[in-house]
């Protein structure tokens, strides 16, 4: 099951132009210089130890464990390219995303339509507004709820009601999300 805000970084990252650096030496070079010099808030954001930040950038300690590997390359990609990566949050709030996505869409309609939830595969463009505010609730760290709902307002728009010239009223709510992809470019 994809999450929404999991959706929404990788496409953020698939706008980066140069791969993330290689060795973990590097990665925690630039982690530390995203974090300003700060080698406790870079430990923080990896779940490591202050000294270890700082045996990694002496050169003592070369190959991190597993779980520190992992979180050293996720927090990487989330810093890198700062610029790059809001340049597109922009351009996605002037033009939309492409969603794809497989789930559950039910929705409150008038009496006597069907408005049994089921599974449905829509690709569909957002709307710049809720592009938008999409990705900055994912940036200001909404939950899933919350961009759950955003998501269901904007396919709904979109897709249910035609952007807005069918079915006004309808209130489309997304559960069992199966699969999500978000394509910014």
């Amino acid at each position: 099951m994809a999450t929404i805000g999991e959706s929404l970084e990788a496409a953020l990252q698939a706008t980066a132009t140069r791969p993330i650096p290689v060795s973990p030496q590097a990665r925690m070079r630039f982690l530390v210089r995203a974090e300003r010099g700060s080698t406790r808030r870079a430990a923080q954001r990896l779940g490591c130890s202050r000294r270890q930040v700082e045996r990694y950038l002496a050169g003592q300690a070369k190959r991190p464990t597993p779980r520190l590997a992992a979180a050293l390359e996720r927090e990487v990609r989330k810093s890198w390219q700062p610029r790059v990566r809001a340049r597109a949050i922009r351009q996605a709030a002037q033009r939309g995303a492409i969603v794809e996505t497989r789930a559950r869409f039910g929705f409150t309609a008038a009496p006597g339509s069907t408005d049994d939830p089921r599974m449905r595969r829509i690709t569909e463009l957002l709307p710049p507004d809720i592009t938008a505010r999409l990705l900055a609730q994912h940036a200001a760290g909404a939950d899933e709820a919350e961009l759950r709902d955003l998501l269901g307002a904007g396919l709904g728009h979109a897709y249910f009601q035609d952007r807005g010239r069918r079915a006004a009223g309808l209130e489309v709510t997304v559960t069992d999300i199966d699969h999500l992809d978000v394509d910014l470019s």
